[in-house]
């Protein structure tokens, strides 16, 4: 089978940056603890599903205008990362920790919500 040189190039750059995923690290770069929740009416004003890759950020770092923001969240039990969009403020959380939509929890932990809770890395785009 023939593969165009693009689709190679795709391939290599998305296994690249796949395999990259800690090097993600900048200096705002935080650690904390992932937990679930079922998502709907946000802090920022807008109604998801579960199934949404959305997060509630804890209210020691929220902040209202980076509603709508993209994240990187590393799991490095799982080695898998995910681009969540800021959708809520989590106010149990601990500064650090973000709350997940159903879906993103799921990703993060290939579906393993007995967990219920896991040590993970994240930062703004």
């Amino acid at each position: 089978m023939f593969f165009g040189k693009s689709t190679v190039v795709a391939a290599i750059a998305a296994l690249t940056f796949a395999t990259a995923a800690p090097s993600l690290e900048k200096k705002d770069q935080n650690s904390g603890t992932a937990t679930y929740y079922a998502a709907g009416l946000g802090a920022c004003g807008w109604t998801n599903s579960g199934s949404d890759y959305v997060v509630a950020v804890n209210s020691a770092q929220y902040d209202g205008s980076k509603c709508g923001s993209k994240l990187w969240v590393w799991n490095p039990a799982t080695s898998t990362i995910a681009f969540p969009t800021v959708a809520d403020e989590c106010p149990s959380c601990n500064s650090g920790d973000l709350d997940m939509s159903e879906g993103l929890f799921g990703h993060l932990t290939n579906n393993n919500f007995d967990l219920g809770v896991f040590e993970m890395q994240w930062g703004y785009l």
